[in-house]
């Protein structure tokens, strides 16, 4: 049943957002009809309902250009968009050879379902962070930070690209890179009116002042302004919409595919309020899977808190909150250029000689008489050459083993 729940879900903000998207589309055509009127208030002395005649005369002709110069752009974007992406976040695709761990969970993850294996990237950046790109299984592609591999263990990881499998799975991504396109063509007329009006059309209108006189130019042009500011204001509130509603559907897909939603909501711990890419647009930062960037309160933020989402794990998906987690200092601080995992916390270290399962703090059976790997001579039980692995020392809940 909760099966069948999630994929309603699924399907159901699909098709929200094929409508979102066709409202985007929408937006453009109310932007050139704004403009439109706006260019009959400026040159025209008529009553409001001639300018508003004469500016749907308008808009019916510049209606196909503007379908063409979206469509145009939509294309462009298709093609380039993750050579722009890689341009502003200095994303480089990597190889097995280069990050064998990293590969290998995501493969994983993939023959589990049955799907193909997106392309792998890594950014340059301490800032814990991961995000999906792409509009078709040839391009799909997973970038993550070098600070979220040196601070997340193997479990952790896993849930991170289980997440973003998820978002390609259901078509977030997709949808994203397109409602992103199309709010960019929305925001970049609306800018571009703007500016001309800011510079030239506040002057055109005192010019022509005379001889509009009474005529309805005015209100012409303040319509005009009220659709460009409606445009504007929606296009960004839809770009809000398909991105805040497809999180949680993103980390239950992820519990879905790892069976493992503490794993989820330590990751989620961990990135919250460390996930800010200097280097990204706010277009990129809405693709994160965390987004630390807010507006002007919890309506116009791009992601759900991180609060909200655990809440919603450990109520769906019977998940442990540890609370807000503070880094250890030993993956703070690494700065060799390896993964920090690769090297054990002091506290392993104390707890492999000294802890409660050491030689001093070993059961009164255990140093009564020796194991059967002891040292006849002595009775001492020999140590350790290696330590355990990070990926079963570090957690939020104390040591544990992922399978």
């Amino acid at each position: 049943m909760a099966a069948y729940g999630l994929y309603s879900h699924i399907q159901s903000n699909r098709r929200r957002s094929i409508i979102l998207l066709a409202g985007l589309f929408f937006l453009v055509y109310v932007l050139v009809y704004a403009g439109a009127l706006a260019a009959e208030g400026l040159s025209v002395n008529a009553d409001i309902d001639t300018l508003l005649r004469l500016a749907w005369i308008d808009f019916i002709k510049a209606a196909p250009f503007a379908t063409v110069g979206a469509t145009l752009w939509i294309v462009i974007a298709y093609y380039f968009h993750q050579d722009m992406i890689d341009a502003l976040t200095g994303g480089r695709e990597v190889e097995r050879r280069d990050e064998p761990r990293l590969h290998n969970i995501l493969e994983n993850l993939c023959i589990s379902r049955g799907i193909p294996t997106p392309r792998l990237k890594i950014m340059d950046s301490d800032a814990l962070n991961a995000f999906a790109t792409g509009m078709s299984p040839k391009q799909y592609s997973i970038t993550v930070t070098t600070g979220l591999l040196k601070t997340l263990d193997d479990a952790e990881i896993e849930s991170v690209l289980g997440h973003e499998l998820t978002h390609i799975r259901n078509g977030d991504v997709r949808m994203m890179v397109i409602a992103v396109i199309i709010a960019g063509v929305v925001s970049f007329f609306a800018e571009l009116v703007f500016r001309l009006w800011f510079y030239n059309g506040f002057s055109f209108g005192g010019s022509r002042s005379e001889r509009r006189g009474g005529s309805g130019a005015g209100l012409a042009i303040l319509i005009a302004v009220g659709l460009l500011v409606v445009a504007y204001v929606l296009s960004f509130v839809i770009r809000l919409a398909l991105s805040r509603s497809r999180e949680y559907l993103a980390d239950a897909g992820s519990v879905e595919l790892t069976k493992n939603p503490d794993a989820m909501i330590s990751a989620l711990r961990k990135i919250e309020g460390r996930g800010e890419l200097k280097r990204a647009t706010s277009a990129v930062m809405e693709m994160c899977i965390d987004n630390p960037r807010e507006g002007f309160g919890e309506l116009f933020d791009t992601h759900p808190s991180v609060e909200s989402r655990v809440a919603a794990l450990v109520k769906f998906a019977g998940g442990h909150d540890p609370g807000p987690l503070a880094l250890p200092p030993t993956l703070n601080d690494a700065t060799d250029g390896q993964s920090a995992l690769s090297e054990p916390s002091a506290d392993w270290a104390v707890g492999a000689s000294g802890g409660p399962w050491g030689p001093e703090n070993a059961p009164n059976e255990a140093s009564a008489s020796p194991g059967p790997w002891s040292d006849p001579a002595t009775g001492a039980s020999p140590q350790p050459t290696s330590l355990p692995s990070a990926e079963s020392a570090l957690g939020p809940w104390g040591p544990h083993r992922s399978n």
